[in-house]
């Protein structure tokens, strides 16, 4: 691929990043899986404990994620080559997320890594008691995806009391009596 942005096949990079894009945008994990290498490998901001590796896997990820995560709209795109990074702002169930991929290519123009980031805080535990039940169901783990969404429930919660009531007060330059 090189310098050039084109794949072998003759296919622009900047189309495979505008055909994730458009996929994301339209909650379709199927669209999505067709932007992603064999081996691609997708590094979550949820845990360090692992990394889902391989198409089945990361578009099991994608279609539990577009059950949480809604009205995606990416604002921002830069990069060139192999390496993309890609911003959108989305809602979740209960709070607006606005997530940031790095993207690698191979040469063929199919994402082999996705690196997410995520923010706020509360979205992103939002996100966690979200996705953890459908992936597990679809891995046909139903009792584990209930455990996982009762468990994750408190942090979820206690991270939107933090967001709304806590730090409110500990904004910089604002006097409290």
């Amino acid at each position: 691929m090189g310098d050039t942005g084109t794949a072998p096949d003759g296919t622009s990079t900047r189309d495979s990043i505008q055909s994730w894009r458009l996929a994301d945008e339209h909650g379709d994990a199927q669209a999505a899986a067709g932007c992603l290498a064999p081996g691609v490998v997708l590094i979550s901001p949820l845990t360090a404990a692992f990394r889902f590796e391989g198409v089945a896997q990361v578009t099991d990820v994608l279609a539990s994620a577009f059950e949480v995560i809604h009205d995606i709209r990416y604002h921002t795109q830069t990069g060139g080559g192999d390496t993309w990074a890609l911003f959108y702002h989305g809602r979740t169930r209960r709070e607006a997320i606005e997530e940031a991929q790095l993207i690698r290519l191979d040469d063929d123009g199919l994402i082999r890594e996705i690196t997410l980031f995520g923010r706020p805080l509360p979205a992103l535990t939002d996100v966690l008691a979200g996705i953890g039940p459908p992936l597990l169901r679809r891995q046909r783990q139903p009792a584990l995806a209930r455990l996982v969404g009762f468990a994750t429930a408190p942090l979820n919660a206690l991270t939107r009391l933090g967001e709304r009531t806590i730090l409110p007060r500990t904004k910089p330059n604002v006097h409290k009596d």
